[in-house]
């Protein structure tokens, strides 16, 4: 492993675009996996944004403003479809090439090098997510969930998500050494999934449970989102992004430092 060409930094994203190739031509014989995943927050819209939003009327979106049920979950569920999308590629796919096929030993055996791996992965992580919020998107602006045309910015914004949670998922299974502790992934996003102010605005929570929700980030990417499709933008909008731009830098650098030590050691 030593031999391993280092790869100038001005070269990273070039290289790294070799990995998402690979990807495209693994999925191209199974790229139904992909979009399956699509309709489960499409079936939550449905089920519920629709279904309990006939009983439960208007409630309190960004700023107050009284919307429409299923308003104030098709930004959520927008989210969340872009987290789970990313964080499925970042932890179990990620792993089974980590710790089984080996995938990337032998990456590194071409002048890639391991900066190049982690950049390219969590690329293609985003991207997969990336799918699910663009299907979404026209799917709740063609059923007039859409309230400004700040909305444009909801995939860029997604995107934002998906870096942040799937740089730190990558992060975590980094660590991990068998399939069984990726139920410790389920026990984070589950959780977060059904209090990040998903179905029910933030103030129903009490206050110490709605002050542990504000530091998730699918919260931060729900609000962040919520605000962008209903129209209400203001500064807090900058904490929301700045959130998810550390959050996802911090995590892609655990996961170079980890790759370095576990396929050069």
């Amino acid at each position: 492993m030593s031999a391993v060409t280092p790869v100038p930094a001005g070269r990273t994203m070039p290289r790294a675009w070799h990995l998402i190739e690979r990807n495209l031509f693994v999925y191209r014989r199974t790229w139904t996996i992909i979009v399956s995943g699509f309709f489960e927050p499409l079936f939550y819209l449905g089920g519920i944004g629709y279904g309990l939003g006939r009983l439960v009327g208007d409630v309190d979106g960004p700023g107050g403003h009284p919307i429409p049920y299923a308003m104030f979950v098709a930004p959520a569920l927008l989210a969340t479809g872009a987290m789970n999308g990313a964080i499925a590629e970042a932890t179990f796919n990620f792993f089974f090439k980590l710790r089984y096929n080996r995938t990337f030993q032998s990456i590194l055996a071409t002048p890639l090098a391991v900066r190049d791996v982690a950049i390219g992965e969590i690329t293609w992580a985003l991207i997969r997510g990336g799918l699910y919020a663009l299907g979404f998107i026209g799917v709740i602006w063609a059923l007039g969930l859409v309230a400004s045309p700040w909305a444009i910015l909801a995939l860029p914004a997604a995107l934002l998500l998906g870096f942040a949670a799937g740089a730190v998922g990558m992060a975590a299974t980094s660590f991990m050494r068998t399939p069984q502790d990726f139920d410790l992934i389920n026990i984070v996003t589950l959780p977060m999934f059904l209090f990040s102010a998903t179905f029910y605005p933030l103030s129903t929570y009490p206050p110490a449970i709605a002050a542990i929700v504000v530091w998730t980030p699918l919260y931060q990417g729900v609000a962040l989102i919520r605000g962008l499709t209903v129209g209400v933008v203001g500064p807090e909008l900058l904490v929301n992004v700045a959130y998810l731009l550390v959050m996802g830098l911090i995590g892609l650098w655990i996961t170079s430092r980890r790759l370095d030590r576990v396929l050069l050691k």
